[in-house]
């Protein structure tokens, strides 16, 4: 990105943006860089793939990367060409819309052909300790999925949650973001498998209730 004034032009793998609305920039490794979220929006409107697009926009806000209030204040400050597609995903975000992750385990779920979980389950023990969240809960059997964010995270999920799951008698599947997206069939095989152990022996006397919404 250059000033609008400037006659700095494209030249084989840089391409030249000038722009009344030059950001501030941050630094990565002494080069100056946008902002992600303008990153995001200026990357976006180069792109012509709806499901490439969401999927960009989405993985970085999972991250906690970047908000979609930044990428709403960046769409309304981009230029309209080529911002058709953006504003479809930062809509979508506005209005709820599940995130990446959640669409590939709801995927998961629908072709497992096991029994519809409870979900974003918060745990408790049967005097009422909280023991942890399940983002998959079937409490018939006692298991539950949880996906580990650590690839992505800021900070790794917490190990002893899922000690205290596994002490509490619970057969927990965990997956990461990226077997979700790469490997359903594969975690849909081990979902079986975990409650083809869970039908063995009886489940854990354990309530559950859902999980608070995010601020």
């Amino acid at each position: 990105m250059i000033p609008h004034r400037s006659k700095v032009a494209t030249w084989g793998f840089a391409v030249v943006e000038r722009t009344i609305h030059l950001p501030e920039p941050g630094e990565i490794d002494g080069l100056p860089v946008a902002p992600l979220a303008r990153a995001l929006i200026d990357a976006a409107r180069r792109m012509d793939e709806l499901q490439a697009v969401r999927g960009m926009i989405y993985d970085a806000v999972h991250r906690g990367l970047c908000t979609p209030e930044e990428l709403r204040e960046e769409l309304a400050q981009a230029s309209t060409i080529g911002s058709a597609l953006p504003r479809i995903v930062v809509g979508a975000l506005q209005d709820g819309v599940d995130s990446a992750v959640e669409q590939w385990l709801e995927t998961v779920l629908e072709r497992s052909g096991l029994p519809r979980p409870t979900r974003k389950a918060v745990l408790r023990t049967s005097g009422g300790q909280v023991i942890g969240v399940a983002d998959a809960w079937w409490s018939k059997v006692g298991v539950a999925m949880q996906i580990r964010y650590d690839e992505v995270a800021l900070e790794p999920d917490n190990p002893s949650e899922t000690a205290a799951l596994a002490a509490a008698g619970l057969i927990v599947v965990q997956v990461s973001p990226a077997r979700l997206r790469d490997q359903p069939l594969v975690v849909i095989q081990e979902l079986r498998a975990a409650h083809r152990r869970a039908q063995q022996r009886p489940p854990p006397k354990l309530g559950s209730d859902p999980a608070a919404p995010a601020a």
